[in-house]
């Protein structure tokens, strides 16, 4: 079978401040834009995965983060640190390779995955 990727957006709505920074160690909020992408065998169904799983899923793991004081889930809730853990439970919950990028607002993001190397 062939080996795709395949993904979703979704979005949370989050405060945060950064100890010991600057202009970021006040508490301010973000607009996260999450992508999640996955990587799979296309299996007999025809899919990788079923979108609505896969849209589910995600939902129910944002909505840890989502409306939420990102410093009372992580000490340091840089975007680097919500996406490494944003990739761990999205990991420990589908057992896919995927991809996570976190987007802080508009025009940066930083990006965590576990695809094999090389393309697919």
């Amino acid at each position: 079978m062939a080996k795709m990727r395949l993904g979703i957006i979704d979005y949370i709505d989050s405060a945060h401040y950064l100890p010991g920074h600057g202009k970021c160690g006040r508490v301010h909020g973000h607009t996260y834009k999450i992508e999640v992408i996955i990587e799979g065998e296309v299996r007999e169904s025809g899919m990788v995965i079923d979108f609505y799983d896969l849209k589910k899923g995600v939902k129910e793991t944002l909505t840890e983060y989502d409306h939420m004081l990102l410093n009372e889930i992580l000490e340091f809730p840089s975007s680097e640190y919500l996406c490494q853990h944003i990739h761990s439970r999205l990991l420990g919950k589908f057992g896919f390779p995927l991809l996570v990028r976190v987007w802080e607002g508009e025009g940066k993001w930083c990006e965590m995955d576990n695809f094999s190397d090389g393309p697919i």
